[in-house]
């Protein structure tokens, strides 16, 4: 059975639902089928690569992008929670530098979808959290980018009291106004 899709603020990044089929002995779902997530979202990308972190809280990875052969994610926790982030890098669209986020945990069993053209972050709220989460492209190391997690200009309200722990990438990331983007 397709998932229950709810679109967000910024068209194209879609919420997923499955459906969990639950009882005394724990549960159970169907965490990808693609001939239900084309059937639900309309998109017809093949994922090429599973990637999966695990992070302790106030960890922040992101926001990453690849500025050529980008990637769409579909991103899910497998213990744990997130706050995750995806923010519009296509300078054309009318949503160019907006954001949306949202809680993904083992527990809600949401899904993000992020299409190519966003770049993705995530900062986690439990103890630890283990995400994964499917890419339309494979990962190239030369194209990756880092938006600045706390560029105000974007404004982002990541759930963290002070500085989370960045990678030295992220730290040195770049702000929306000197980032490449998406033309």
């Amino acid at each position: 059975m397709p998932p229950t899709v709810t679109p967000t603020e910024l068209p194209g990044v879609l919420v997923l639902e499955p459906q969990v089929f639950a009882d005394d002995r724990g549960f159970f779902y169907e965490s990808f089928n693609a001939r239900d997530f084309e059937a639900a979202t309309g998109v017809r990308d093949a994922f090429v690569q599973d990637n999966h972190s695990r992070s302790r809280r106030g960890v922040l990875r992101g926001l990453h992008y690849q500025i050529q052969r980008p990637q769409g994610k579909l991103v899910r926790v497998l213990s744990g929670e997130i706050f995750d982030v995806a923010v519009d890098m296509r300078r054309p669209s009318p949503t160019f530098g907006r954001w949306v986020g949202l809680t993904l945990s083992a527990e809600n069993k949401r899904q993000l979808w992020v299409p190519a053209g966003f770049a993705h972050g995530f900062v986690v709220l439990s103890d630890v959290a283990e995400v994964l989460y499917k890419t339309t492209e494979y990962r190239y190391a030369e194209h990756e980018r880092s938006l600045l997690w706390s560029d105000p200009t974007i404004g982002i309200h990541w759930p963290v009291a002070g500085t989370p722990t960045l990678a030295s990438k992220d730290a040195a990331a770049r702000s929306l106004d000197d980032a490449d983007t998406y033309d």
